[in-house]
């Protein structure tokens, strides 16, 4: 608790650029492999991970999640998860290895018999490490988490791109699926340097199985809900419309997710240390809740307005019939970049329970919008979803912080300064498009779009909204720097 400000300030730099890297390594490997692979690859691939991404959500069963949000944990408790989640991972690799035929009966695809049998071990890899990951985080050792998922994500990237490159077609995918994980837990092991003890009763963990239930049931929910499109259009569409769909929906996800991802570790890991100290619970949420949004807004806008040229430049002229979906979805992650960082508040107070009631909520309308989509393709899909997303916003806003020391008008003030910072740059940026679009090819174009809308919404968002000393005094503090004064701005 003494250095928590500086732990979280020095794990959320660590994390964040550890992400910022994954982002371009993501990014870099979807291009390549868009241009090695073509759409009936990614739809093949993406058939399975459909069904087996259900799977996943139950794969730690949420005791990760539970032994970080604890305030004090013992060694027999984490030693008896270690031994649940290894049972969990085992169950659920055999389960995938009996669902493979019926998938492939499902989809009239015998290929992927063999592809749900190759990825079915992915479960056990990822089971062995949830324990040991959760314990760097409870250490708030987030540069070792960093390095350790970097490095996993460079080995499964070179292995794809090397599998592509020799012909391997969709295996290469494949290949990295199932390896990235494995490479992922040895170096969780190996940098825990930790040995699970032999499981034993009466340790006390069943709240703790009841939080991780609860938070599994939750997501499983929100899965169900948020792939359930793909397996409607897999099935009535083919495989052509999902490996589209699917790369335009896995590219726009892509910035959010990381950045989401990489400060959702960082801060449940700090807030849940401060549950029973309201005041300055609040005041980490707010300043990390401003910081994601000043990092996630102008990417969603920017998805929004160069969409065309975005497709073009990473995935290649052949994607284009995937740049209007790609633009439909952009309202969908707008709503995900303000909505899912309040999800840290809620799990971390230890409202489960609430989490559960709001996906609950949301899944059916979800469903029902793909439904209402589906008719008219991948694109009345996307239109359908991001309709329903945007309707959700202040409901689950005002949901999420009831009762706890956050308000409804703290998140909206909150939001405000980098939406309409965001806004505004995204005007700059489709002036320049207007005013030199025409005369530069899409690579030139984008980047001068994307600067534009860079120096715009950093201007705005130091000299604009008048957060210019708390920016300053924050990278003071990350440079290890700070005075007493610029530590209490930041906390303030």
């Amino acid at each position: 608790m003494k250095d928590l400000k500086e732990k979280t300030i020095r794990g959320g730099l660590a994390r964040l650029g550890a992400q910022g890297a994954n982002f371009l390594l993501r990014v870099g490997s979807l291009m390549v492999l868009a241009r090695l692979l073509g759409p009936k690859d990614f739809g093949l691939v993406g058939m399975v991970t459909v069904f087996t991404g259900v799977l996943l959500v139950f794969r730690d069963f949420g005791l990760s999640s539970a032994a970080i949000q604890r305030i004090t944990v013992t060694e027999e408790q984490i030693s008896t998860l270690f031994w649940v989640n290894i049972l969990v991972g085992t169950l659920l690799t055999l389960l995938t290895v009996a669902m493979a035929p019926v998938i492939a009966a499902f989809y009239h695809e015998p290929r992927l018999l063999e592809v749900t049998v190759v990825l079915a071990p992915g479960f056990l890899f990822n089971a062995a490490g949830v324990q040991h990951g959760a314990l760097l985080q409870r250490q708030m050792r987030f540069t070792d988490l960093a390095v350790i998922n970097t490095v996993s994500l460079i080995v499964g990237t070179v292995i794809a791109i090397g599998g592509a490159e020799a012909g391997y077609g969709y295996w290469a995918l494949v290949a990295m699926t199932v390896l990235s994980p494995l490479i992922n837990t040895l170096g969780l092991w190996l940098t825990a340097a930790w040995v699970p003890g032999m499981p034993r009763k009466r340790t006390g963990i069943r709240s703790m199985m009841h939080f991780g239930g609860t938070v599994t049931l939750s997501s499983l929910v929100v899965y169900v809900a948020s792939n359930c499109e793909k397996v409607l259009l897999g099935r009535f569409w083919g495989v052509d419309a999902l490996g589209i769909y699917g790369r335009a929906y896995q590219l726009i996800n892509i910035p959010t997710d990381n950045l989401n991802s990489a400060a959702g570790e960082v801060a449940f890991s700090a807030l849940s240390r401060l549950q029973n100290d309201p005041s300055r619970l609040r005041s980490y949420f707010l300043k990390g809740y401003s910081l994601v949004l000043a990092l996630t807004l102008p990417v969603t806008i920017a998805c929004a307005i160069l969409a065309d040229d975005i497709i073009v430049v990473l995935l290649g002229p052949k994607w284009m019939p995937a740049a209007p979906i790609f633009r439909l979805l952009a309202p969908t992650i707008l709503v995900f970049a303000i909505a899912n960082p309040l999800s840290w508040l809620v799990c971390s107070l230890g409202m489960v329970r609430r989490s559960l009631k709001m996906s609950l909520v949301i899944a059916p309308l979800m469903i029902a919008s793909y439904v209402m989509g589906l008719p008219h393709g991948p694109r009345g899909v996307a239109f359908a979803y991001s309709a329903v997303m945007m309707l959700w916003l202040l409901p689950v806003i005002a949901w999420s912080v009831h009762g706890t020391a956050i308000s409804f008008k703290d998140v909206l003030s909150t939001v405000s300064r980098p939406l309409a910072s965001s806004v505004v740059a995204g005007v700059a940026a489709l002036s320049v498009r207007l005013v030199y679009g025409q005369f530069l090819s899409p690579l030139p174009r984008l980047v001068l779009e994307s600067s534009a809308l860079l120096v715009t919404c950093v201007g705005m968002l130091v000299f604009g909204t008048g957060q210019h000393s708390f920016y300053m005094a924050l990278l003071r503090g990350l440079k290890g720097g700070s005075s007493a004064k610029e530590k209490d701005l930041i906390s303030a």
